[in-house]
Parts: C-alpha cells; sequence; structure tokens
C-alpha cells in the first residue's frame, strides 16, 4: 500500500461505540415506556371498545345477589321451617362463573337437610353453583329444626353474611366483537349532516383564526404608541377561561330582552324582531337574485372559534415575522416595492412554512373541539360535531361502544388529513 492511499474506514461499529449505544437506548428505555403508555395505551383502549357492544351499566362488574330468611316459623323445639338462599345474577347481559357460597348457620338449629350443591361441616356451609348465565336465578333450601337452646336465645340468620366467590366475565376483554357500532354509525340519518358541520367548522374555524392571526401579527409586527396595551387586549379571547367567554356570548346573543346585540340591531333598524343566534338553525339569504340556506347558529359558533383562537396564531405568525431580515424589505422599498407587494412577495412566502404548521395544529385542535360548541349550543341547532356525537353516544345515550366508533372515525379522518398535509405542505425555507 503507497503512502498516498487513504486508510479503510473500519466497517460497522467498535465494542465501545456499540457499548455506549446500548447504554444511551436504556436510559431512554423508561422515555420510550413513558410515551408509548401515554399516547397508544387510550388510543388502542378506544379502538378497542369501538368493537365491543358495552354500554355504561357493562362497566359495572356483575356479582351475586343474595336474599337470606327464614321461611316458617319455630315456636316450639322440634318445629321445622327452611333456611332459603335466594341467588341473582346482577346482570342481564353477562354470565357469571365458578360461583362459590361460603356460610356460618346457628349453632342453635339443627340442620336436617342441605342441597345437593352444598355440603356441611359442623355449622359451615360450602355450596357450589358453577356457572350462572345472565339474569339467572336460583333458590337454596336448607330443612332446619328448632331445638331448645334456639328458642331461650333466637338467633337471626341474618347475623352472617353469606360470601361468595365467583369469576364475573368482563365485557371489556372477553371474546366478544361487533360490527354493529359502525354499522349503526354510517346507517344513521344524520351522520352525514354531522360530518359536514365538523368539516365546515373545523375549515372555517381554522382559516379565520389564521387570516386574523395573520392581520394582528402584520399590525403588531409596526411599531407604534401603545402597541404593548393592544397586544394585550389581543391575547385576552384566548387566556380568559373558556366558561366565562361563553356565558358572556351566551348573554350577547340572548334573543330575549337582555340580548344586547339583538337591542342594539333592533334600534338601528337593522331588523325588525330579535334573532335567536344560537337557536336558528338556518336563515334564507337572497344574494343577486340567488337564494340559499345560511347557517346561523353554525355560523356564530365559527365566528366565536376565530375570535377566540386567533391570538396563537398572531404570536406564531409574529415571531416568524420578527425573525426575517429587514434588509430585504429595505431592499423592495428602494426598488419601489409598495407596500401590498412587500407582504405578498416577501412576507408571504417567508411564513408559508409556519402557517401550514399552524394550520395543521389548529385544524386537529378544531376538529377535536368540544367544549367550545357544548356551552354555546349544546350540539343544538345544526351544531352537532362529531366530537359532540362522542359525548352524546357515550353518556347521553351511555352507549360506550357507539362513541368510541365515532372517536375512531375522528382519529381515521385526522390521520388521513395529516398525511395527505405532510405530503403536500409547503416547507419553510428558514
Amino acid at each position: 500500500m503507497s503512502a498516498d492511499t487513504p486508510p479503510t474506514p473500519p466497517k460497522g461499529l467498535g465494542p465501545l461505540a456499540k457499548r455506549e449505544m446500548r447504554f444511551a437506548y436504556l436510559l431512554l428505555l423508561p422515555t420510550f415506556l413513558i410515551v408509548l403508555s401515554v399516547v397508544l395505551f387510550p388510543l388502542v383502549a378506544n379502538i378497542w371498545i369501538a368493537f365491543k357492544p358495552v354500554t355504561l351499566g357493562d362497566l359495572r362488574a356483575p356479582s351475586i345477589l343474595v336474599n337470606e330468611r327464614l321461611m316458617g316459623k319455630l315456636n316450639a323445639a322440634g318445629d321445622e321451617a327452611d333456611i332459603r338462599y335466594r341467588l341473582r345474577n346482577s346482570s342481564r347481559k353477562s354470565p357469571i362463573a365458578d360461583i362459590s357460597m361460603a356460610d356460618v348457620l346457628p349453632a342453635t338449629l339443627d340442620v336436617l337437610d342441605v342441597d345437593e350443591r352444598c355440603t356441611l361441616s359442623g355449622t359451615a356451609l360450602r355450596c357450589n353453583f358453577g356457572d350462572f348465565a345472565a339474569g339467572q336465578r336460583e333458590d337454596v333450601l336448607l330443612r332446619v329444626a328448632a331445638t331448645q337452646a334456639y328458642l331461650d336465645a333466637p338467633t337471626n340468620i341474618k347475623d352472617t353474611d353469606a360470601a361468595f366467590t365467583f369469576t364475573p366475565e368482563n365485557i371489556l376483554t372477553n371474546n366478544s366483537f361487533t360490527l354493529e357500532n359502525f354499522r349503526k354509525l354510517f346507517n344513521a340519518s344524520d351522520f352525514w349532516q354531522v360530518l359536514w358541520a365538523s368539516l365546515y367548522y373545523t375549515i372555517a374555524g381554522t382559516v379565520g383564526a389564521l387570516i386574523m392571526g395573520l392581520f394582528a401579527a402584520q399590525l403588531m409586527n409596526m411599531a407604534f404608541r401603545g402597541r404593548s396595551f393592544l397586544r394585550g387586549l389581543f391575547l385576552s379571547p384566548y387566556v380568559a377561561p373558556v366558561i366565562a367567554v361563553a356565558l358572556a356570548w351566551v348573554l350577547l346573543l340572548d334573543p330575549g330582552p337582555g340580548g344586547t346585540l339583538n337591542a342594539l340591531l333592533i334600534q338601528l333598524g337593522v331588523i325588525d324582531g330579535p334573532i335567536s343566534f344560537l337557536g336558528q338553525r338556518v336563515a334564507e339569504l337572497n344574494i343577486l337574485g340567488l337564494s340559499f340556506n345560511f347557517p346561523v347558529a353554525l355560523t356564530v359558533v365559527i365566528i366565536f372559534e376565530v375570535w377566540r383562537y386567533f391570538p396563537l396564531a398572531m404570536l406564531f405568525i409574529l415571531a416568524r415575522m420578527q425573525s426575517v431580515s429587514t434588509d430585504i424589505f429595505e431592499a423592495a422599498e428602494i426598488d419601489g416595492a409598495t407596500p401590498i407587494q412587500q407582504f405578498r412577495f416577501i412576507s408571504l412566502p417567508q411564513l408559508m412554512g409556519i402557517m401550514a404548521v399552524l394550520f395543521l395544529l389548529r385544524f386537529i385542535w378544531t376538529f377535536n373541539k368540544f367544549d367550545d360548541i357544548f356551552l354555546l349550543t349544546g350540539g343544538a341547532a345544526g351544531t352537532r360535531t362529531l366530537t359532540v356525537n362522542v359525548y352524546e353516544q357515550a353518556f347521553a345515550v351511555s352507549n360506550l361502544g357507539a362513541g368510541a366508533a365515532v372517536a375512531v372515525v375522528v382519529f381515521m379522518i385526522l390521520l388521513f388529513f395529516s398525511f395527505i398535509f405532510f405530503k403536500f405542505s409547503p416547507e419553510d425555507e428558514a
């Protein structure tokens, strides 16, 4: 080998590098486990429940209900009566396996006969009942006779409670799966209407918040007296508690005598009577001779969404604007570029990357938004989105499986949107 020939680099990792790599992975293992448990477990559990015929009532594990009583009267020594245990499976859907019962009988009673499923050792009674079907009932009878000791000191047979051991079926972990939740979801008469409302609310709310945030950031990027105060004022919708601002909007838009906006519009002569902005589904509008139905309540909720969340977009866009060098704007101004041309050909291309990221985040957050709509309209008047439908199915109707199925549809829509976004979104040159 000549002196000018470079040495051949070793292939693969050396022993020390491999040892360091294993040690690094070992240190990161707790982080991986925490992230996977926090992110994947709820997602997998939700998908699992979506294929299960489970309701809220099914979350309560089935148990054995027992009613123990003495059938008959024991007034003299030798009188006979029956001790009856009336058993019942508390669930009408799930069976219970391997049921056994243990109880202690009063020592002052003579046991004459026991159920064939039971054994008696002294005063200790043990019974094995096998499996109970859903809602199954069984009676266990023990024939007893009174002794003089019992008559002298009567004992209540309920002084000792019967103890049960059993294996209840867990509907969340059994092998019962169904597609009925998805079948009912897609066959529902209002599913496509709810999907359209969700998309309209999400796209309009996201685009509106970004455009308003862009204009606010452009204003805040200029130096003028009172800019700090105005910036704090712009942030107030985002930092204020959602319950407080939602209540303020409900009072502002109330069609009753206390509704500020209706009273103002009536006094100005804009409208003849009050409008239920949060309770009216549609209104017919005529523009240029064309009439169409305008979704009133849904549009008002979108306006609330834009007003509440544009400050977040403003902060991100303003931070990106302030990172752009001013030299390029000075050069463009020398070349005679107008402010609109500077914004269109210089500022906007620089902002496309952050605008795309904001659109992705706001789209996901708005599509999953529940509290704003629920506080304003409760999902009425055409404002029921898929997330509101999740709540109604899971808690109002008590069908957890159907609610989880709607949540899976929401996840698939967002997953598809994220895939399209990452494939075609512009990249920030910075």
